[in-house]
């Protein structure tokens, strides 16, 4: 359920401040809790979707005033009376903590890489369809990807870094395992999955767009974004499978191809993704971090939309 209950230990003389901004943005209810040690209150706000970033950006100002105080974000399974829900979505705050879990390079991210790659060449190697969609629901490639965006919209040079070096060691990893096998193998295979990853067109760069877009909109809505890590991987996974294989057999000219799909994917993902994120209006809280953000902002979609250009005109020259 979109409905979220915000938990807020203030000391007890911020009690006036905390009924003005529920009074103010709508909250469902604002109940005083519990009193507890030091002269702190707790208090329990029930919002939409809509007003909790409001109602929290306003929180955080109060947040200065004493080290014990703190703002904690459940989610609400169910509440009586039942509440018109008018808008569904999740917090600056909420979507950060998704951004860092994808941006993570672990020991689950690195397993999770190894095991989508192997399932992919084995589907790619033999002409599966359904294998290779099997890969691409345990593939992890949507969350770097989309924390990269995701920082480069708040200006988040840490997110960015990590989520570049994510992104990098899990297309390193795909790409060796897959050169690997191509060196072992030692033959093209006669399989449509695989040699359509070797060149580009038009109909791959919407398929990457759109995965991009849906995965900003899955995850700004609070939606599962199962299905669109499916697709984020199909535009991904198997190009780079292609590429790392066809250069374990030094066939430059289909591994060109694959490489040139997979920037092509890369670049569309990251650039819808940023796009969706600034019309939904995700930006930093305070006035100089929205400041020192912009360059950031600006300067991606401008690399990003560049090197798009670039690419559709040497899609266009290249022969196929």
């Amino acid at each position: 359920m979109p409905l979220k209950m915000i938990h807020v230990i203030l000391p007890a003389a911020a009690e006036n401040h905390i009924r003005n901004i529920a009074a103010n943005n709508s909250v469902i209810s604002c109940e005083k809790g519990d009193t507890l040690d030091g002269d702190h209150v707790e208090y329990h706000l029930l919002t939409q979707p809509g007003e909790r970033q409001i109602v929290i950006d306003s929180l955080q100002k109060l947040l200065g005033t004493s080290s014990r105080s703190r703002i904690n974000i459940m989610p609400v399974e169910a509440t009586l009376p039942d509440v018109e829900i008018q808008a569904t979505g999740d917090t600056r705050e909420e979507l950060m903590i998704k951004m860092r879990q994808g941006a993570s390079l672990d020991g689950n991210y690195l397993m999770l890489t190894f095991l989508s790659t192997v399932v992919a060449l084995i589907g790619l190697l033999q002409d599966n369809v359904a294998v290779v969609i099997g890969a691409m629901v345990i593939a992890p490639l949507l969350g770097p990807n989309l924390a990269f965006a995701f920082g480069t919209s708040l200006g988040d040079k840490k997110l960015m870094t990590q989520a570049f070096t994510t992104a990098l060691g899990g297309m390193a990893m795909a790409i060796s395992i897959s050169a690997i096998v191509g060196f072992i193998w030692g033959s093209v295979p006669e399989s449509r999955e695989m040699l359509g990853r070797t060149a580009v067109g038009l109909d791959g760069m919407a398929l990457a767009a759109a995965s991009g877009i849906a995965g900003v909109l899955s995850l700004t809505s609070g939606l599962s974004m199962t299905l669109v890590g499916v697709m984020v991987a199909v535009a991904l996974l198997p190009p780079a499978a292609t590429f790392g294989y066809m250069l374990g057999l030094q066939e430059w000219k289909m591994a060109n191809g694959a490489l040139l799909l997979l920037i092509v994917n890369v670049v569309c993902v990251n650039l819808s993704g940023l796009l969706v994120f600034f019309a939904k209006g995700v930006k930093p809280r305070l006035w100089f971090e929205r400041r020192m953000a912009k360059p950031f902002l600006l300067s991606g979609m401008a690399i990003w939309s560049g090197l798009l250009l670039l690419l559709i005109f040497v899609i266009g020259v290249t022969p196929r």
